[in-house]
């Protein structure tokens, strides 16, 4: 591995909540997000010892404006998207966005590395 990235650096994989419990209708998606947990935590293990930290961020539903434009959902399917966690809403990018800024930044968090975060609006996850 090439010596690009210096100790206190910091890697960040996005996954989604699927890739901790999987998803009837998304199992290659499912599948995909599983091995970037896998990856991440794998690489955590490679790294740990140069110092660089490597942690991935799983969110639940994240409304985005991709979802009203996606031809296979209906209408119906777009109103109700991300309504299933107890939060009954899907998240805003601006409520997952400080979770990578926290991650990366060395001062407050230079002894977290091989996490798994799950930002999920309360479905409860294994990381």
């Amino acid at each position: 591995m090439q010596p690009h990235m210096k100790a206190g650096a910091s890697i960040i994989a996005t996954s989604s909540q699927v890739g901790l419990i999987g998803s009837e209708s998304l199992p290659d998606y499912s599948a995909t997000k599983g091995a970037i947990n896998a990856f991440t935590k794998s690489l955590a293990q490679m790294l740990v010892d140069r110092g660089i930290r490597v942690n991935a961020v799983t969110p639940g539903p994240v409304w985005t404006p991709l979802n009203p434009s996606d031809p296979g959902l209906s209408a119906e399917e777009v109103s109700d998207f991300g309504s299933k966690p107890p939060s009954k809403r899907p998240a805003q990018t601006e409520e997952i966005a400080p979770a990578y800024v926290f991650l990366a930044s060395e001062a407050d968090s230079s002894y977290i590395t091989w996490l798994i975060l799950p930002e999920t609006g309360g479905l409860p996850m294994a990381g």
